[in-house]
């Protein structure tokens, strides 16, 4: 049987938080899409909150503390990503945003990533395609089609796992079978980077000025 990882971030603010809640669903989902075809599947998930502190201080000094670090490998060393933010101010939230700027800007390309956002309302539902897509594309990575936005009144709490039969349950499968299919597609991920290495994640011919955030240059 071959086996997968995938990645899960998730910038909730709150414990337990709805986005988190999200993140969940999605790779249980995933989860079932892949070992129905005979994967094998590793989910590791990042609560991104976790690593506020850390990130602001990579973004000011430079350097990522060992747990950023190893969070940072998790991610780029996955053979799919699921990425889900909650919305503020009708975008992602700024710790989605630093989390990935503290990426090395090629580390995710062609990676397949399954979008994910939530808010109190479905105003904001758009916002998938006008801010977060815009973002990944921009990294050279490879999201799925279609992106799972759930609204407070999406949740319910008629299931055991508290959401009830809506379209978010049809939503969430539908993305889960695109993001299954774009992994069983693509070739098995690199081995895991070495923490202590920067060549490792920084590529040949990158400067160690580009480990320093691109402070080196300014």
């Amino acid at each position: 049987m071959s086996e997968r990882r995938i990645a899960v971030i998730t910038a909730g603010l709150s414990n337990p938080s709805t986005t988190r809640l999200l993140a969940d669903r999605l790779s249980t989902a995933v989860t079932r899409e892949l070992e129905a075809s005979g994967v094998a599947v590793t989910v590791d998930v990042i609560e991104l909150r976790d690593h506020a502190h850390d990130v602001v201080n990579n973004l000011l000094m430079g350097f990522p503390t060992p747990a950023l670090e190893s969070a940072i490998n998790t991610v780029v060393s996955a053979d799919a990503l699921i990425a889900v933010t909650p919305i503020f101010a009708t975008s992602y939230s700024g710790l989605f945003k630093s989390f990935l700027d503290v990426i090395d800007p090629d580390a995710l390309t062609g990676m397949p990533v399954l979008l994910g956002a939530n808010a109190g309302t479905s105003r904001h539902s758009l916002a998938i395609d006008y801010a977060i897509r815009p973002l990944f594309t921009y990294l050279h990575a490879a999201p799925v089609s279609t992106g799972v936005f759930a609204a407070s009144n999406d949740w319910g709490h008629s299931g055991d796992e508290g959401v009830d039969a809506s379209p978010l349950s049809a939503r969430i499968d539908r993305a889960a079978r695109e993001l299954a299919t774009a992994v069983l597609a693509r070739d098995v991920a690199a081995p895991a980077l070495d923490a202590f290495d920067p060549a490792s994640y920084l590529g040949e011919g990158r400067s160690f000025g580009h480990l320093l955030g691109g402070l080196a240059g300014e």
